[in-house]
């Protein structure tokens, strides 16, 4: 910019909700398929606020022809008087005003989950268009907007309706201008809108995919025993060692706190948190509260009956959470939120308030069920044991000196001590370890061979999975550790990448690697550090080119784009496995950076993760043999 022509003229002001629509990831963070489904969320939110203030009892989501949705609530309805500061109605405030909203001390709302007031109209600047009709007074009222929220023409009447019938019906179509796609898709909506009625005791909430003529009449949630009953569902196929899920709530302060709790035989612990229904996926001072008193509380009561005799140590958080399933939910009025993601509590008063609500409820169901707290001490105490058989054998991956290690002679490490632009493949088989290594660049890329398939982490113990060697040689090789002195900015390489053959067994030892990263490295899973290589499945050769497809519609979308007599001539092979590609043919199919296909592994919702793992990997053999029954039809490329 020439300085000397720079002068009010070159400031812009963005009137309305153009901001909105210049700088979309500011208010929903991103516009890929996540963006597009918050916008459902920002427009549920608002009903499910009507609920929490005590006026809603159903609330619909309807996917309409054409990916318009339609969320429909018998709520108060938006009011719809003429706003004294904006002299429109209110609908349209709320729907055209940045921060217009209930939301702000007005006495609209005690507790919110659309925090920020900005809901209604970032969905309606990020959209084509949006119908917001309003049951209310006994009158029917109705308003359209378009093209990023201008308004066809004011709130008016359309007609009566029942004197006692009120609520909201929005429907909005996303602009496909401004979102990378403006498909929606049913599971996501689905498993939000179920997690929404857990942790909402009693509400309704109806989905529907009108966009499929056999899918008339959707589904519906509601959980009169709220997050007892997500606990529940969290812990189908696991075994209990308790039958009664312990469900403790309480108030202080204008925080209410509800936490609800069950122990089951596995090793890892499920705590998932809420504020105001929005996950807390990083935690915060509510979890933090409710930790510090579970941790205090049973060491308490294990010393005070004699299961904790003098000279044993006290149990940790670890000891104390092996097996645990655990919901936190907090209402608060005021939730400061930290981090990048917003996804950690921060409001420093509240961590004292989760501690004195749970420890106050705990210690009472501890002293009234003795069997049962017999059960959880015990299952704490082994825990304990197992972590001290662990430190021997954690020592040898805490070692960061790697030419001293060697990975008895595993790894063959990238040149660069980069990690951005360093990454590993962990690959099947030494013999595609050999080619890999002949074939890689080695100043960027690793390569880890596995000999044999490594251990299902799902059915066993730290100590047991530490003194797996192919588990120990992983753990070092990363760099970040494990456990409580994991630490997500000592990872040694950007990209954690699996090759494995597109058969049964390579699928096996998939699986078995990311329940792995999955147990022992979420963090790095979360970050998007974790990949899937995809060796091409077919060879076409014509001439002087040969072209790699990954899949059978591949290699026939690439025929069909040949001239008759080339395609003649076309030879067409089945690739071998990655053991019998020699290191051009691999370096060219799976690892030139220019030429491959990688599938970013990622965890949007980690309930559904952990019961995806549990089937797959776990003792029960029921719940997996169903679980292949149902997505057999899904499977390709199966060698048989």
């Amino acid at each position: 910019m020439n300085e000397e022509h720079y002068d009010a003229s070159d400031i812009q002001v963005l009137e309305g909700l153009e901001a909105v629509r210049k700088r979309p990831g500011m208010y929903i963070g991103t516009t890929d398929v996540k963006g597009l489904h918050h916008l459902v969320w920002e427009i549920v939110d608002n009903a499910i606020d009507e609920s929490l203030a005590g006026y809603c009892q159903n609330i619909e989501v309807v996917i309409n022809k054409g990916n318009s949705i339609t969320v429909k609530d018998d709520g108060r309805g938006i009011p719809v008087d003429v706003h004294p500061k904006t002299h429109l109605s209110t609908v349209e405030t709320v729907y055209t005003v940045l921060h217009a909203g209930g939301k702000f001390g007005g006495g609209g709302y005690k507790v919110s989950g659309g925090l920020h007031g900005v809901g209604a109209s970032v969905v309606n600047a990020l959209s084509k268009w949006v119908e917001v009709t309003v049951y209310k007074n006994k009158k029917i009222h109705f308003i359209r907007f378009e093209n990023g929220g201008h308004t066809v023409e004011p709130l008016k009447v359309i007609g009566d309706c029942e004197e006692n019938r009120t609520g909201t019906w929005v429907t909005f179509k996303p602009d496909p201008d401004i979102f990378d796609t403006d498909v929606y898709d049913y599971e996501t909506l689905k498993v939000r809108c179920r997690e929404l009625a857990f942790l909402n005791r009693g509400l309704k909430i109806t989905i529907r995919d009108d966009r499929d003529d056999e899918d008339t009449t959707g589904e519906t949630f509601i959980y009169e025993g709220g997050i007892s009953e997500y606990v529940r569902f969290i812990n189908q196929g696991k075994t209990p060692i308790h039958e009664d899920i312990i469900h403790l709530e309480g108030e202080e302060d204008n925080v209410f706190f509800e936490v609800a709790l069950q122990y089951n035989t596995g090793y890892n612990d499920n705590i998932y948190s809420f504020v105001n229904n929005i996950n807390t996926h990083d935690g915060g001072t509510h979890e933090e509260g409710v930790k510090r008193a579970l941790t205090r509380v049973i060491n308490s009561y294990a010393r005070k009956n004699g299961i904790l005799k003098d000279k044993d140590e006290s149990l940790t958080g670890d000891d104390v959470k092996e097996g645990i399933t655990m919901i936190v939910s907090c209402k608060h009025p005021n939730p400061q939120f930290e981090g990048q993601t917003k996804g950690r509590l921060g409001n420093s008063e509240v961590r004292k308030l989760a501690d004195n609500v749970f420890a106050e409820g705990f210690e009472k169901f501890l002293l009234e069920n003795p069997e049962e707290a017999k059960i959880i001490v015990n299952k704490a105490m082994l825990a304990c044991r197992a972590r001290n058989a662990a430190k021997k054998a954690r020592e040898i991956t805490r070692k960061s000196d790697l030419t001293t290690t060697n990975f008895f002679g595993k790894l063959s490490d990238c040149k660069s001590k980069d990690p951005k632009v360093s990454e590993i493949f962990i690959v099947e088989g030494d013999s595609a370890g050999g080619s890999a290594k002949k074939g890689r660049d080695s100043m960027t890329q690793a390569i880890l061979p596995l000999r044999g398939k490594i251990l299902n982490v799902e059915k066993a113990r730290l100590d047991r999975a530490l003194g797996n060697e192919e588990i120990r040689t992983i753990i070092t090789a990363f760099g970040t550790g494990i456990g409580e002195e994991f630490d997500l900015s000592k990872l040694r390489y950007d990209k954690i990448i699996i090759m494995t053959d597109a058969d049964v067994d390579g699928s096996h030892i998939r699986v078995l690697l990311l329940t792995l990263f999955y147990r022992f490295f979420r963090p790095i899973v979360e970050a998007g550090h974790v990949y899937a290589a995809q060796p091409p499945l077919f060879r076409i050769m014509h001439g002087k080119t040969r072209k790699y497809v990954l899949n059978p519609e591949e290699r026939d979308n690439y025929l069909a784009t040949l001239k008759p007599e080339v395609r003649a001539r076309a030879e067409v092979a089945r690739m071998k496995g990655l053991g019998e590609m020699d290191a051009e043919e691999l370096n060219e199919t799976t690892m030139d950076i220019e030429k491959r296909v990688l599938r970013k592994i990622t965890v949007d919702d980690c309930v559904a993760a952990d019961a995806i793992f549990e089937k797959l990997m776990g003792d029960e053999v029921e719940p997996r043999r169903d679980f292949i029954v149902e997505n057999a039809g899904y499977a390709i490329n199966i060698d048989i």
